[in-house]
Order: structure tokens, then sequence, then C-alpha cells
């Protein structure tokens, strides 16, 4: 540890150390009104800001109830102590007077001693996640022991020292959100620009195009409803968790044992390029099958086989991803919950291609061509993504190792 920097504990470096309600209120609101008050949860809480997009409202009685036992005020440091959001840390921008729920931990600092935003950075960085997160409980669901907050400790500088090594990584960290912000845009536009040319291809075709319904010409081998034994090896079972818009995702691996495979595919055995569709959960997510090899297939899905004489599987493929496709398939699903459409609603479902399958295939040379493309600009920008989430890693660890 760098010389004049104290190891201590949180406990001996913060006035409170308390997390909020210990039950959820009887009646909560979606939206503000005289006598409501704000009710913050850990779905809220993101690493360096409150997200105020899906808040909830609790009437005076209970806030008044649970307020005493925190009583945020601006500055004060909110951690996640469990759910899907835990350990992320901020500042409390919030001026008015809110609630918590016990899944957040209000710290107070003592301000002669820790810088609450000093502290925050701790929180995100290697060592303080080494500190706090490792200590996380539960194997579903990980929560952080809010004893183990108060054992957690960090190290210590001057005050001084704090204020500039804050004013660094603010500093450092605004660039970064900057060119995070820059590469999620050109992500967004590259996907859009897809996106845009696939709409154009399939709502301004010329003459000599089929008018027909996706049950004309498209056999369906349907797994829908039928859970197999699953096993720790063995043959590959695709679910809706493996299909996304168009392409095959390897996780979740699951598999079914090769002895039951002939017992299990009995509604249909699928080829090579077959369409696989999700009926629901979710709804009309596309892909192809990309190999020859066996695989058994179970949950949500229906295997799409195109006439071969009528229409390319490929094009087929790009045509159920198309929006007036995807919006005339969304319009006759069902469900409040968890949309879902029946296959005899979706065989219905109106749909038109090019009568030679020579301009079929021209138009999948094309997407092809684009898809790949954009597929390449995607991962420019994952990386760059990655890199910059790995210089905030970087910085962190610089500032709490005294290399700053």
């Amino acid at each position: 540890m760098k010389a004049g920097w104290q190891l201590r504990s949180f406990g001996d470096v913060c006035v409170k150390i308390q997390d909020g309600a210990h039950r959820s209120p009887q009646t909560q609101f979606t939206t503000n009104g005289e006598g409501r008050f704000l009710y913050i949860t850990s779905k809220n809480i993101r690493n360096n800001y409150i997200d105020l997009s899906n808040v909830s409202y609790v009437d005076k009685t209970f806030h008044d109830e649970i307020y005493p036992r925190c009583q945020p005020s601006l500055g004060d440091v909110l951690l996640t102590k469990d759910g899907a959001n835990t350990g992320n840390v901020t500042l409390n921008t919030i001026k008015e007077p809110f609630s918590l729920l016990s899944s957040v931990c209000l710290i107070k600092t003592n301000p002669k001693i820790l810088d609450p935003r000093f502290l925050c950075y701790y929180i995100q960085s290697p060592l303080g996640l080494e500190s706090i997160i490792g200590e996380m409980t539960g194997a579903a669901i990980k929560r952080i022991v809010l004893r183990d907050i108060k054992t957690a400790t960090m190290p210590i500088p001057p005050l001084p020292d704090q204020h500039r090594i804050v004013g660094i990584l603010d500093e450092a960290f605004d660039g970064i959100a900057t060119a995070k912000a820059n590469a999620e845009k050109n992500l967004q536009n590259a996907r859009a620009f897809f996106e845009s040319h696939v709409q154009t291809v399939f709502t301004q075709h010329v003459e000599d195009w089929v008018e027909t319904t996706i049950g004309e010409h498209i056999h369906f081998i349907d797994y829908r409803g039928k859970t197999p034994k699953k096993t720790d090896r063995g043959l590959r079972l695709i679910t809706a968790k493996n299909v996304k818009m168009g392409y095959l995702q390897e996780t979740p691996a699951e598999f079914i044992a090769p002895g039951s495979y002939d017992a299990w595919m009995t509604r249909g055995i699928p080829r090579m390029g077959d369409v696989l569709f999700t009926t629901e959960a979710p709804l009309a997510n596309v892909a192809q099958l990309d190999t020859d090899e066996k695989v058994a297939f179970a949950q949500r899905i229906i295997i799409m086989q195109a006439d071969e004489g009528k229409l390319d599987s490929t094009f087929l493929k790009y045509l159920l991803l198309s929006g007036p496709v995807q919006q005339r398939i969304r319009a006759k699903g069902t469900g409040a919950t968890v949309q879902g459409i029946k296959a005899s609603l979706l065989r219905l479902i109106e749909i038109s291609f090019p009568s030679q399958l020579s301009v079929q295939r021209q138009i999948v040379t094309e997407l092809d061509a684009l898809s790949a493309e954009t597929q390449r600009l995607e991962s420019i920008y994952q990386q760059k993504l990655a890199a910059l989430e790995a210089l905030k890693k970087s910085l962190l660890n610089q500032a709490f190792s005294g290399q700053l």
C-alpha cells in the first residue's frame, strides 16, 4: 500500500451503513401524486446513476415508517445488496426524500475522512469487488450481507489525494462514457441500416412475386409442448433459448441421450438449412439450422421446411425476419404476459416472394453480403466497447493501488 495511506474498515470511516425496508409495501403506485414518495429498489441502481425510468411510489404511511431508517441525502452512496444488479453502486442525486427497500444499502461517509465519490469508485474497482462482492452469498440470487459491508476494508489516502484521484477518474470516465455512447450509436446504426435494407427488399418488390400464406408452401415440424429428458452430454438439444434473430446461439448447451433420439424425434427430422421459428418466449425469433449432425428439438420451436421447388430456405429466413412479416405475426400473437402464436394462425400469415428461385437466390446473395459486413462492423464496435470497459477497470485498479 502506498505510503501515507491507511487500511480502514467501512465501519470505521462511515457514520451509517444501513439497508432499507425489510418488508414490501402493500400498495405501490406507478405514478406520482399527493402524499406519495419515491420508492427505490435494486432495479433502479446502476453504476454511477439512478435509473428513474421504471420507478414506484408508496403512500405517506409507509414512507413515514421506513424513511427514518435511512434518510438518504444528496451525495450518499447507494449500493445494491441483492437482485440482478447486485454490486451496482452510485451516489444519490435525488433531492426529495424517498424510501429504500432492503435490497439497497445506504452508506454515509465521515466527510472528514472519506469522500463518498472516492468510496463509490472504490466499490467499482477490482479491489473493491474482491472486498465486497467476493462476500456474496446465495446460489440463484446473489446477496451481499450487511455485516460484510461494515467489515470490508479499503485503502484510505489523505483527503487531498482522494479529491485528486476522483478528479482524474471523473475526467477519464466522462471521456470513456462519450466513447461508449459513440460506439453504441454506431452499433445501432449498423443494425438499423441492415434492417432498413431488408425492409426495402420486402416492401418495394417488383412484379412477378407470389402472394400467398406461410402454410401454403412451408411444411411445419412442431415440437412445441414437449420437454425431453436432458442429460449432461449426448446429442445437442436446441430450444427457443438458442434461437436468436438471424442466428443460432451455442448457449445454453443442453443434451439428450443418443439412444432416445429416434423415439423422441417422431414428429419429423430436420435438415440442414431448415428455418427455426420460436412461437413464444420470445415470439418470432428466426434462424437456420447450421449443422447436418443429429440434433433434437423441443420447447416452443417450429421447424419450417420450404417447398424446394418454390422457395429458397435462406430467402425464407430473411422473409420471416423482415419488418412487415414480423408485424403481421405479432398482430396475431396472443397472451397478456408472454406473447405467443398458434400454429394454425401462423400458417395464415400472408407472405410474398419472387416466383423465380434464381431471383430469390440473387436477393439472398446481396443480403448475405450485407449481413456479413454488418456483423464485421458489430464485431469492431463490440470489441471497442469491451476495450473501454477494460480501460475503466485498469484505471480503477491503478487508482486504488496508488499508481495515479
